[in-house]
């Protein structure tokens, strides 16, 4: 599927829902994908071996796709009505479902609460883009920023050359004014985001390891 670019700085509504779903579906491609592929291997028969093989890789291409859609229904949709108010403790089932695959690990240090819903998907907005500037894998340290409703959040992430995307950097920017797409709407997305909780959000090297903070 090929993505839908934005002929301009500002996607509308339409436009922005269209690259939103792009990026959900890029998310989802791989699991289906390869469950796509086991059902094919059992429908030729296969021996045992070959048999076990496709029933392992259905089995846990279907617990990651549940994981992903779950995470994304949060992170991306209309998850609870407008002025909602969501459990931390779902956040971080949820989070850990989508990002521990054996190369991440999550420390979450926030208490359970119940936040906006915006601020919970601003939370899982900045792990993803936490977790793209640890590409060999690492931890992701989770803490609160202030207490109650108006909590913001700190990530730090640590890794084997941990590095710190530009795009992400400019696209957080309120000043930003390049094109979006469906590679760029996620980082966009958390500075509208944010912007809608009264904050911003901010992209930064501390040390050996990317800092992604509210401000």
């Amino acid at each position: 599927m090929s993505d839908t670019s934005s002929p301009g700085p500002a996607p509308d509504a339409l436009e922005l829902a269209a690259l939103l779903c792009s990026r959900v579906c890029h998310d989802l491609i791989s699991p289906v994908g390869a469950i796509v592929n086991g059902l094919e291997v059992l429908d030729d028969n296969p021996k045992p071996d070959d048999r076990e093989f496709a029933l392992d890789l259905i089995r846990k291409s279907a617990k990651t796709a549940s994981a992903r859609l779950q995470f994304c229904r949060l992170a991306f949709g209309a998850a609870g009505s407008a002025g909602a108010q969501i459990d931390l403790g779902d956040a971080q089932n949820m989070a850990k479902g989508h990002f521990e695959d054996g190369k991440i690990t999550i420390a979450w240090n926030l208490p359970r609460v119940l936040l906006p819903k915006n601020r919970v998907k601003l939370l899982l907005n900045m792990l993803v883009i936490a977790q793209q500037t640890i590409p060999r894998g690492g931890v992701l340290t989770v803490d609160p920023a202030g207490e109650g409703e108006t909590m913001g959040f700190r990530i730090s992430a640590a890794g084997l050359n941990a590095r710190m995307p530009q795009n992400a950097v400019d696209l957080l920017s309120a000043s930003h004014a390049g094109s979006i797409d469906a590679h760029a709407v996620q980082p966009y997305y958390t500075r509208l985001l944010a912007e809608a909780c009264g904050l911003s959000v901010s992209l930064a090297a501390d040390g050996d390891k990317v800092l992604v903070k509210t401000d």
